[in-house]
């Protein structure tokens, strides 16, 4: 019995797995020897030949019209089969997600549909190198003329930065401070003005390019500009909830792999002449990641619950992205060590979920962002009056 997954989702979950596992595990490694600046396009390619990119789309902008479960679902199963895969897919829900939440249905037409298809690749333009946490310490900044914005700045840490097609990115009206004055904009690849820099060389999860973005006088039509001019700060906070669950899904994949790994490594390890999984010390170590594994599952999927049901989950996503990367980088730690000397060599897995596990703790808000979302949230939960 699962009390937060109906039927279709359990039987979702198994397609979704079954898939993984025969055509994404298999190129797991040989991605991984690829090294950071090589897209796992092909795979890529099978995933949006499913739908499940646009799976949480309606289906009149051509995705499959399931919910944002759905959507946990796909990432987490397609992660176990290789972690890089997550991000990937992650970079491009938010950007249409964006477009979904506050394009005109013209934009709709022209940008949410290839995005919803999977002929498009998207990403969403926020971060930049002195605008990490502080989104709202953006730098680049736009002019009005005419008929077009004129965006000058640099972006950093981009998903899927050279492979997109579509971008969504963030600027500031030119003297402008702090969130206001901020807006965003659909750019087009190839757009005059707009180029790419470095290629970003992460200890993990690669086969996922990050890179940076550059824009020199790129011109981008009115019609480009998403929602409302001076509104870009609320639509880019309006992600965070969808971005952070979405990527406790990625971090609940390795946890669970690296415990599949230790578990029958374990088994199969001898000795002092019995499996090492006899000894009190290894059972610990395993029955706690299980253990953690379904909390931090249990915690994901609640928040998955509340966004689809259109409650606010601004705490809840914000604890299961801070308990579920916690728990990624405590499991591949025990699994590691559980494995040994073997853990840290590329004869197992395992020291590729260490490498990606970090990256958890950090990306889509670090834990210390995380604790102080949670705790301006629990403070007004229990707000005393003066």
């Amino acid at each position: 019995m699962n009390l937060l997954l109906s039927e279709e989702h359990l039987q979702l979950r198994e397609e979704v797995a079954k898939f993984a596992q025969q055509h994404i595990a298999p190129f797991a490694a040989e991605f991984d020897r690829r090294g950071p600046q090589k897209y796992c396009s092909e795979l890529m390619a099978k995933v949006a030949q499913k739908g499940w990119l646009g799976i949480c789309f309606p289906k009149e902008y051509d995705g499959l019209g399931k919910d944002f479960t759905s959507y946990v679902i796909v990432t987490e199963e397609i992660s176990k089969g290789y972690e890089a895969m997550g991000p990937n897919c992650q970079g491009n829900l938010v950007a249409a997600h964006s477009i979904y939440r506050f394009g005109t249905e013209e934009q709709k037409q022209k940008y949410l549909k290839p995005l919803a298809r999977g002929e498009h690749i998207g990403a969403f333009s926020l971060a930049e190198a002195n605008a990490g946490s502080d989104a709202a310490g953006l730098e680049t900044e736009y002019v009005l003329e005419g008929d077009s914005y004129v965006i000058t700045g640099r972006k950093r840490f981009i998903s899927n930065a050279t492979v997109a097609r579509t971008y969504l990115l963030f600027a500031r009206a030119k003297g402008s401070r702090g969130h206001q004055g901020v807006s965003a904009f659909i750019v087009e690849k190839g757009t005059p003005g707009f180029s790419f820099g470095k290629i970003d060389e992460y200890i993990g999860a690669y086969g996922h390019l990050t890179g940076e973005l550059i824009f020199q006088n790129c011109r981008v039509p009115k019609g480009n500009l998403l929602g409302e001019e001076g509104n870009g700060f609320v639509i880019a906070m309006s992600t965070l909830e969808i971005g952070r669950t979405g990527e406790c899904a990625q971090a609940l994949a390795v946890s669970e792999n690296c415990l599949k790994v230790a578990a029958g490594y374990a088994q199969t390890r001898v000795q002092f002449g019995k499996p090492i999984a006899d000894f009190q010390a290894i059972r610990f170590m395993l029955a706690d990641m299980g253990t953690e594994i379904e909390a931090a599952r249990l915690l994901v999927y609640h928040a998955a619950r509340l966004i689809d049901l259109g409650h606010k989950a601004t705490k809840e996503s914000s604890m299961a992205k801070l308990y579920a990367s916690d728990i990624a980088m405590r499991c591949a730690n025990k699994a590691v060590s559980i494995l040994g000397a073997r853990g840290l060599t590329k004869e197992y897995p395992v020291e590729r979920y260490f490498r990606t596990a970090k990256m958890f703790e950090v990306v889509v808000g670090t834990a210390e962002v995380q604790r102080t979302v949670i705790g301006r949230e629990v403070l007004k939960q229990f707000k005393q009056e003066k």
